[in-house]
C-alpha cells in the first residue's frame, strides 16, 4: 500500500469522556488488522510532539471527544479543511491540549496529511479525574470503529478483523477495561479534592 495512513486518537483518559479518542483506537488495535502503512497511535495531551507523526502521513483519521454543543453521545464526521476548525473549537477545559496547533504547524510546514477525517462524539461528563467513559459514550466506539473502517476502506486501505500490533500505544496498566476495573468506588476514595485538607464534619 503506498499510502501512509495515521489513526491518531488524542485526549486524557484521566478525565472521564476526554479519553474517548484514545480508547477507540486501542479498540480498533484489538479488532481490526491494518496494513503496514497504517499507524495507530495514541496520541493523549502530547500536543506539537504529535507533527513528526504527521509529517510522515499521507492520510490523517483522528478519534476525539469534541464539544459540538449536541446532545450527550452524538457522532458528527467532519472531513477536509473543516478539521481545523473543528479541532480549535474543542477546548472545553484548562486540562485539553487542542489539535489545531498541530494541524497549522504543519499546514505551515507544508507537511500536512493532503487527506484528513475527524470522528468526534460529544461527551457526557468530563470533570471526573480518574473517571471512565461514560456509557452513552462507551457505546460510540463501535459505530466509531464502522465509520473508521468506512473511511479506511475509501482511501484504498484494506480493513479485516483480526488485531494490529502497535508500540504507539498506552501501557496495558492504563488500557479501558484494567483502568476503569481498578478504579476505587466513591466510598473508598475521595473524587473531589485531599479529604486530609476537608474541615471536620460536625
Amino acid at each position: 500500500m503506498s499510502k501512509r495512513v495515521l489513526i491518531l486518537g488524542i485526549g486524557n483518559v484521566l478525565w472521564a469522556d476526554e479519553g474517548f479518542g484514545v480508547r477507540c483506537v486501542e479498540a480498533m488495535a484489538g479488532q481490526f488488522a491494518l496494513p503496514e502503512g497504517v499507524r495507530l497511535l495514541d496520541g493523549g495531551t502530547q500536543g506539537l510532539y504529535l507533527l513528526p507523526f504527521l509529517e510522515e502521513a499521507d492520510a490523517l483519521l483522528v478519534f476525539d471527544a469534541i464539544d459540538y454543543g449536541l446532545p450527550p453521545g452524538t457522532m458528527k464526521v467532519i472531513r477536509g479543511q473543516e478539521v481545523p476548525a473543528f479541532m480549535g473549537a474543542k477546548k472545553m477545559s484548562l486540562h485539553q491540549t487542542g489539535f489545531q496547533d498541530v494541524i497549522a504547524t504543519a499546514e505551515l510546514m507544508a507537511c500536512r496529511p493532503a487527506e484528513m477525517v475527524l470522528i468526534g462524539c460529544q461527551p457526557v461528563e468530563l470533570e471526573d479525574f480518574g473517571g471512565g467513559l461514560r456509557p452513552e459514550v462507551a457505546a460510540r466506539i463501535p459505530v466509531a470503529l464502522g465509520i473508521a473502517r468506512d473511511v479506511l476502506q475509501g482511501w484504498g486501505v484494506e480493513v479485516s478483523e483480526g488485531r494490529t500490533a502497535s508500540d504507539l500505544l498506552a501501557d496495558p496498566a492504563i488500557r479501558r477495561e484494567a483502568y476503569e476495573a481498578g478504579r476505587p468506588s466513591a466510598e473508598e476514595a475521595c473524587r473531589t479534592g485531599d479529604q486530609r485538607f476537608f474541615p471536620e464534619r460536625r
